[in-house]
């Protein structure tokens, strides 16, 4: 029997006992903490002004609102995937809910910037704890193939939609209740997740090593060198390369990463990132792959196409928000009705090499057409191609990846997977504000987006490092 095969019956066998989780509630509880996490990476940009207001923040001190949430969410990424595999993944993933609502609820009544900052790091840990929780839910619920191709489907374009909905309902929310409330409507929510994972997921079984066997060494490594380098690269735009403390950021971090390597390598008995993983081909290159596409989609496209509604067209918070529907929308329908049926046609490494070239394409014209200054030339038509092109590369990515995992191993394999879409996207905006120089204007960001076509080439290049995965 194949090794997939192997991992799909311990899902079949799951699912045909009676009383087993029904597979469809585990999709929906996945996708609902997945929207969580992923939306409140962004919902708080547009309330900004109106929490300054309301808690006198400092200029200097108001973007850790964001930040905060940002650092801790990619610094304990390892940790959260490997918590998983040691503890158990219905454990992990009530732990990570309760984490994130209570969180939520101090972020919602604090009354203090210092306060509101301490409760955005703790929402940025419960979604560190969260996020491959969700995914490793996934692929051991759901056997290799057909159905877990479209869970995966579903579960991307949940994410997707989570990204483009946060400044959409933090608008909406904002100007109808209070800024409070795009905090707090994660609490019903929250309650909700937490009493469905506690009904609809299986028991837990013991993995990889048992109870305690936790990498503690590795994971202070990881993330400490995460962290800073996260930190150091989200300083790059206003400070500069040559900033001191950008600098010693990101020194410190890469003395970090070489640290936890070489405790995986030569010292943890039980490492938090096993190295067997690093030496399988769909792990190894398709997290690289998702680093490279994650400079150009998970961040860095948010935040130029946001500044160009809002500089050139003139656009507030909320049109620039409802600007991104027709992303949200075509992303969604090309990951969940288009992908699956040609993953059982097509090799999933094709359909990544297309969907990276299309959006390359969609790029282009984003850069070509900036010049126009009309939302329906410059920002509609581009948006259905490079947005179609992100939602076909991004399930067959994924699948490629999680299908390099053991069942005893798919905590890891999320947390690699999330750790490099986050790192990816910060590093990107970094390098891209440097390499484009002052955006303003057209011109600066039809500049922007010649760049991102370019690396999306570079994403395409790199895809066909991927191993081959035959369709089903």
């Amino acid at each position: 029997m194949a090794p997939d095969e192997t991992r799909g019956s311990t899902a079949d066998r799951g699912s045909g006992r009676a009383g087993a989780p029904a597979p469809g509630a585990v999709l929906a509880l996945a996708c609902a903490a997945q929207f969580m996490v992923v939306l409140d990476v962004s919902v708080v940009n547009v309330a900004l002004p109106s929490i300054r207001a309301a808690l006198d923040f400092r200029p200097a001190d108001l973007q850790w609102v964001a930040g905060a949430y940002a650092l801790a969410f990619a610094g304990l990424l390892l940790l959260g995937g490997r918590l998983a595999d040691v503890y158990g993944c219905r454990r992990v993933l009530i732990a990570g809910l309760a984490v994130f609502t209570a969180a939520s609820l101090a972020g919602g009544a604090a009354w203090t910037p210092g306060l509101l900052i301490a409760a955005r790091a703790a929402q940025g840990l419960g979604a560190a704890v969260l996020a491959p929780a969700t995914l490793t839910v996934l692929t051991t619920a759901f056997p290799d193939g057909p159905a877990r191709t479209r869970a995966l489907a579903t579960w991307a374009a949940v994410g997707v939609a989570g990204g483009a909905a946060g400044n959409l309902v933090g608008g909406l929310l904002t100007d109808a209740l209070s800024w409070r409330a795009i905090l707090l409507v994660n609490v019903p929510v929250g309650i909700a997740a937490i009493a469905a994972a506690a009904r609809f997921t299986g028991p837990d079984r013991r993995r990889a090593g048992g109870r305690g066997r936790l990498d503690l060494p590795g994971a202070i490594a990881a993330t400490t060198g995460v962290t800073a380098l996260t930190y150091g690269v989200t300083r790059v735009p206003e400070h500069g390369w040559t900033d001191p403390a950008t600098a010693a950021a990101l020194a410190g971090g890469g003395i970090a990463l070489a640290l936890f390597a070489a405790v995986e390598v030569r010292f943890a008995r039980a490492p938090l990132v096993p190295p067997r993983l690093l030496r399988d081909r769909a792990v190894a290159a398709g997290c690289a792959v998702t680093l490279l596409a994650g400079a150009c989609f998970q961040i860095p496209m948010w935040y130029f196409l946001t500044l160009y509604m809002q500089d050139v067209l003139g656009y507030g918070a909320l049109a620039t928000g409802l600007g991104f529907l027709p992303h949200t929308l075509v992303a969604m329908a090309a990951g969940r009705w288009l992908t699956p049926p040609a993953m059982r046609r097509v090799d999933a490494r094709a359909l990544v090499l297309a969907g990276a070239l299309i959006a390359a394409a969609g790029f282009a014209w984003q850069a070509a057409a900036a010049p126009a200054g009309t939302y329906a030339a410059a920002v509609l038509g581009p948006a259905v191609v490079f947005s179609l092109g992100g939602g076909l590369l991004t399930t067959p990515l994924t699948a490629i990846v999680v299908s390099g995992a053991g069942d005893a191993d798919a905590g890891a394999v999320s947390g690699l997977l999330n750790t490099a879409k986050q790192v990816g996207g910060a590093l990107g905006l970094a390098v891209l504000v440097t390499l484009a120089g002052p955006v303003a204007g057209a011109a600066g960001h039809g500049r922007v987006f010649w760049i991102i076509a370019g690396l999306q080439l570079a994403v395409a290049a790199a895809a066909l490092a991927l191993p081959s995965r035959p369709p089903r």
